[in-house]
This record gives C-alpha cells, structure tokens and sequence, in this order.
C-alpha cells in the first residue's frame, strides 16, 4: 500500500461524507418511526423476562452494545451469539423472554436457522433488519426498519451506514423503555456504582466521613493549648467547639490561629468560645456526600461538621476525604 500520495484534503472530505451519509441515516430512520415502534416497546415492557439480543458479524457487536444499554437503563438483557445458540445456548432464552435479533440483510444463516425454534417457544420476535421482505422479518411480531439508502463505505459494501442506523435504533428503544418505566438518575447510578454518576448519587455523608475519636471537639471552656493539640491530633485543620450535650456551637481553624497570632498579645489566655466562629456549618450525616461538597463550595470552607438527627455532632469531613472518595 502506497502511502506517499496522501492526500490530507481527499481524506477530510471522505471523513466528512462518511459523517453525513450516517447522519441522514439516522434521520431517515426518525422519520419512519411509527407505531410498529411502539408495538415493539410494549412488547417488552409486557414481558417478565429478559430482551434476548442475537446478531451475527458487525449486527453482533451492535448487539452487544444493545443489550449493554439497555441492561443499564432499567431492562434486563443479555446478547446470546446465534452460532453458540445451535449448540446448546438456545437453552439460555426462556418463555418469559422477547428476543430481538438484528440483521441488516435479514438472512443470516447462524439467524434464520433459529427463527422457526424460537416460534415454536411462544417467544416474541423483534426484528430489527434493512429488508422488510427477509426471512428474519417475516418471522417477527415486530419490526424495526433499519434500511439505509447506502452504506458510507466508497464502495457500499463495508456495513457502516447500516450498523450506525442499528445501533441507534437500539438507544432509541432503550430510551423509550426507559422513560415508559420511570427509569430515574438514581436506578442508573445503582446498576453503576462504580462510575462517576453512582459515586455522586450513592455515597452518603455517613459512608466517607471521619467519626468516634477521629472527630476534633473541645468544650467551650478549652484553653488554647488545648485546642492546638485538638487541631493538630486530628489533622482536619479545625476543631469543633461543642456544649454540654455535645452538639457543635462552634469551630476555630488553623487559619483562625494564624490570624490570631497576626494581631499579637497573649493568646495563651484565651477560651475556645472567646475565637470560635459560632454557628458553625454543619451536614446530616444521612446527606449525600456531594451535597457536603456543594456546601463547602457555596460558603468558601474545606471542612464541615456532621451531626444525627438530634443535631449531635457525630462526624466531620473535608475536601481530602471528598476527593478520596472520588465524590470532587
């Protein structure tokens, strides 16, 4: 292969023709969108099973990433490979189950050799292929019509077009069944706990914060030393400043005693409820931990002080213990 005639103008111009051939494609598609659709997310929201997803070649890696979405948006599924089917994985799908099977000719062997079998089940068939006239249409209860005008490929044969016309047709079936179930921010960051959007919306205050003897307190009456030790023991940077029923009342801050050591004099003296700032800003311990982040952002602080339901303090965090977390 000759690559001294590269041409950086022709490859920008097949990158931009390839680009609005899938995109007209996938207009095309929301044009012809009509109630067959529907029938098809009704299917599947009747069913008690699972969405089966089978597809042979390039329709098989679309279907992986099919049943991938819409495991994680609140439908059960799973991608069974059709030649693995004939020998012996047909036992994976069950009667409560509602296959779709995706093909853009409609006449993959590996495919058609199963549609009768899975008739025979009683499953429901949808059918997501480029010829409404195939065998995998004609077997189907449902179909989705993924036809392009043509491939993206120079020479309209390298599945391009029709595999971006599938794999969207599959978000727009996961959306549907998405919004027709109720499928909150909160479902999704449970099936993605470990992602960004589970960490947000799963950690609570109580999961990451500092509690027991780890929390700074000192009483009201506390001489300074004694707040220095507090503050420098705990290494949160602060010290809350709690009354008799150990709810906080206030907090002083290593930034609170330099500035004090600004002014002069003796401080040595001094009580901690003479250098606390009162009213000290505190979280429940039952708040999610990126609220504890947004409250630190809001009022310029690094650490803010946990309390129970009886507004007693129990635990303390920063932005280090946010960070560690993964929750900033």
């Amino acid at each position: 292969m000759n690559t001294d005639r590269f041409d950086a103008t022709q490859s920008l111009a097949v990158a931009k023709m390839t680009l609005e051939i899938e995109a007209a494609a996938v207009t095309a598609l929301s044009r012809r969108l009509d109630g067959r659709f529907a029938a098809a997310v009704q299917c599947v929201l009747v069913s008690s099973g699972r969405v089966v997803v089978m597809g042979m070649g390039k329709s098989g890696h679309v279907g992986r990433k099919i049943a991938a979405t819409l495991a994680s948006t609140g439908t059960p599924a799973l991608f069974v490979h059709p030649a693995e089917a004939s020998h012996g994985d047909l036992g994976m799908i069950t009667t409560q189950d509602v296959v779709l099977a995706i093909s853009n000719s409609g006449e993959s062997e590996e495919l058609t050799v199963l549609l009768p079998l899975i008739k025979r089940m009683g499953v429901p068939l949808i059918a997501m292929t480029g010829r409404a006239t195939s065998s995998l249409a004609h077997h189907a209860e449902h179909l989705l019509d993924t036809s392009v005008e043509r491939e993206a490929c120079p020479h309209n044969l390298a599945p391009t077009a029709s595999t971006t016309a599938q794999l969207a047709m599959g978000d727009a079936l996961a959306m549907a069944l998405l919004d027709a179930r109720g499928f909150k921010a909160e479902d999704f960051a449970r099936s993605h706990p470990g992602g960004a959007l589970g960490r947000k919306l799963l950690t609570m205050v109580n999961d990451i914060m500092r509690s027991g003897d780890a929390v700074p307190r000192v009483s009201l009456n506390a001489d300074m030393m004694t707040l220095m030790r507090e503050i420098s023991a705990k290494g949160l940077g602060s010290s809350a400043i709690v009354d008799e029923n150990d709810r906080p009342v206030g907090i002083f801050t290593d930034g609170d005693l330099r500035r004090l050591i600004e002014k002069g004099g003796d401080i040595r003296q001094m009580r901690a409820s003479e250098v606390m700032h009162p009213r000290p800003s505190t979280i429940a311990r039952e708040a999610l931990a990126v609220e504890a982040a947004q409250l630190m952002e809001m009022q310029r602080i690094t650490s803010v002080l946990v309390v129970d339901e009886a507004g007693v303090l129990c635990g303390a965090l920063n932005s280090n213990d946010l960070m560690r977390a993964k929750v900033i």
